[in-house]
């Protein structure tokens, strides 16, 4: 893929960027996804996808790096906004070995860590199947990719 420059944008209404993610969306707490909103999305965008990656976390698997915590495809354009613990769209496999959100819960004692919330637009709506590991999403998607931005929260144990 190449760059997928754009002027998305995402925000939270749960932190700031750059800024501390509340407990309650952690798993040390209620682990529900937070409340997200995305504006200016690419011309001739047909769907979203979110997802959220840790590059602090010490693993290495299958040639990536850092930990996955939520893929989420399958969102129609119409969709700019996320609320709190959604229900909307669908979920791929997250590095916990499930499908759904799992908020930050890095190693005690590991330090700050850096949780990428990303939002690609895809200028087609390929309706993919539930559990799709971050790399087999992105396999599918790379040639869709209209643009891309991210908000970055923080959080340590």
């Amino acid at each position: 893929m190449g760059f997928a420059l754009s002027n998305m944008q995402l925000k939270s209404s749960a932190f700031q960027n750059g800024g501390a993610i509340p407990s309650k969306h952690t798993g040390e707490s209620d682990d529900v996804s937070p409340a997200l909103a995305w504006s200016a999305a690419p011309d001739g965008t047909q769907s979203f996808a979110v997802v959220c990656h840790d590059p602090d976390a010490p693993l290495i698997k299958n040639g990536t790096y850092g930990f996955v915590h939520w893929v989420l495809y399958n969102l129609p354009a119409s969709v700019t906004s996320l609320q709190e613990g959604t229900s909307e769209g669908t979920c791929g496999a997250t590095d916990f070995g499930k499908q759904a959100y799992g908020g930050p819960m890095p190693p005690e004692g590991h330090g700050l860590h850096h949780y990428y919330f990303w939002i690609l637009a895809l200028d087609r709506n390929p309706q993919l199947e539930a559990g799709l590991t971050l790399g087999q999403f992105l396999d599918k998607v790379e040639p869709y990719v209209l643009g891309m931005n991210r908000l970055i929260g923080t959080y340590q144990r």
